[in-house]
C-alpha cells in the first residue's frame, strides 16, 4: 500500500535547508532516496526502519527511525510515526542519527 507522507514544520525545515545548501546535495539525493522508498515499501531493506524508544510521538506515537545513509559519520535519520490517516506517515524530523 503507498503511504502519504505528512511533513512536520520541523521536517519541512529540514528538508528545504538540505535543498539550498549546495554542500549537502548527496545527503539531499540519499533523503529523497529514502523517502520515495517509504512512499512504496517500508520493509525495503536499505531502509533498517526500526522503533526508536526514546521518543514518542505528540500523542505517544511509536516513533520509527529510517536510514537515509549508513557506515557514515553524522549518517541522516528520517525520523517518522504512523499517522494521522491509516495511509499516512508523518515525518518528524530528518537530521544526522543523534548521539
Amino acid at each position: 500500500m503507498i503511504k502519504e507522507l505528512v511533513f512536520t514544520d520541523r521536517a519541512d525545515r529540514d528538508l528545504t535547508n538540505l535543498e539550498y545548501d549546495p554542500s549537502k546535495s548527496k545527503i539531499l539525493k540519499a533523503v529523497r532516496k529514502t523517502l520515495a522508498l517509504m512512499e512504496l515499501n517500508l520493509r525495503h531493506p536499505s531502509l533498517n526502519t526500526h522503533e526508536f524508544q526514546s521518543l514518542k510521538g505528540p500523542n505517544g506515537q511509536k516513533i520509527f527511525e529510517a536510514y537515509a545513509q549508513q557506515n557514515t559519520p553524522g549518517a541522516y535519520r528520517i525520523f517518522w510515526y504512523y499517522g494521522p490517516q491509516e495511509n499516512q506517515l508523518t515525518i518528524i524530523a530528518i537530521t544526522p542519527h543523534p548521539k
